[in-house]
């Protein structure tokens, strides 16, 4: 039951609550009385501020009154909680998520457009099981259309100018974002996984072409086809930066799925991630200043976060379901 990734890429039940019985002697009843004097008298104090002293500081403000700046920002993601891959959207503090699909199917990895609002997914919802085809929605769920029919078709990416989307069928194809004009970019029935450069001039992929997965990139019309990664392991699912000057990948270079960085010609790979877990499916926040991805490292696949330099990793979904393929709204002014 689920979905399986078939590319290189459950929690027990926590304890229930602990009930205490304590006998409490007379002592103790003494000091609870004054204890609950005191808290009347700070409550007075309290209210008496508000209501006769409203510009005064109390010493809580200063974290009350900030505002939780991840709380703007949002992240679509995919997850089989419900016994099978639907499309949820969730703020990056981990609130607020919403599922947006609800079927017997699987629906995952949603891709927002530009103006963030649509998001466009991969389902097998009318076809066999596992035949896949591109799908896509308003952001709120509603109003589905199908886009590609009659094949396997999976990984749409938005182009930024938001016209067009491309997508993987064995090779990268991208079409019109209403699923009209479909244009094959590449020849090699092993090519997967496409992400837009921000200025839309390129498409950066990863391939099995060479022998291995390696990671690739072209022109937005499928010329000037160039290798970025070239080693004897796994190097896959490359992200752009919203700069354009690196790219975030997953690699098996140290032995166990990593996350890295490079810059965009291939060059200075970093090394962000560092564990015997699987670390894949990077994803860059609109301000390249943080990057979500997905780790077993619980023990099933949950949504992380960390800066763009790999420290303060932090983990947002926390349960015994696969939670997977994570992608930030675009921030829209």
């Amino acid at each position: 039951m689920g979905f399986q990734y078939n590319f290189p890429f459950s929690k027990g039940t926590p304890p229930g609550p602990r009930e205490s019985h304590r006998v409490r002697d007379s002592s103790t009843l003494r000091r609870e009385r004054i204890l609950a004097g005191v808290v009347v008298v700070v409550l007075v104090v309290i209210v008496v501020g508000f209501l006769f002293f409203p510009s005064i500081s109390f010493p809580w403000s200063t974290w009350m009154d900030v505002p939780v700046e991840s709380a703007s920002w949002r992240i679509a993601f995919s997850s089989d909680r419900d016994n099978d891959l639907e499309i949820y959207v969730m703020n990056a503090d981990v609130s607020g998520v919403v599922q947006l699909t609800d079927n017997d199917s699987d629906d995952w990895r949603p891709t927002w457009s530009p103006d963030g609002g649509h998001i466009a997914f991969t389902s097998d919802r009318d076809g066999d099981v596992g035949i896949y085809d591109i799908y896509v929605m308003n952001a709120d769920g509603s109003d589905v259309k199908r886009l590609t029919d009659g094949s396997i078709h999976y990984y749409p990416a938005w182009s930024p100018d938001g016209s067009r989307i491309a997508f993987s069928g064995g090779d990268i194809y991208v079409m019109n974002a209403d699923g009209s004009g479909v244009e094959r970019l590449t020849d090699a029935s092993i090519d997967y996984y496409p992400s837009w450069s921000p200025d839309g001039g390129r498409i950066a992929f990863f391939s099995e072409r060479d022998g291995d997965l390696e990671i690739y990139v072209m022109n937005a019309d499928g010329s000037g086809v160039d290798r970025l990664t070239d080693n004897e392991h796994y190097d896959s699912v490359p992200a752009w930066s919203p700069d354009g000057g690196r790219i975030a990948f997953s690699s098996r270079r140290d032995g166990d799925n990593e996350i890295y960085v490079m810059n965009a010609d291939g060059s200075g790979v970093v090394q962000l991630t560092e564990n015997e877990h699987y670390d894949s499916v990077p994803a860059w926040s609109p301000d390249g200043d943080r990057i979500a991805f997905v780790s077993d490292s619980d023990g099933d696949n949950e949504i992380y976060v960390m800066n763009a330099d790999g420290s303060g990793v932090e983990q947002l979904t926390d349960n015994e379901y696969y939670d997977s393929f994570p992608v930030w709204a675009p921030l829209v002014h």
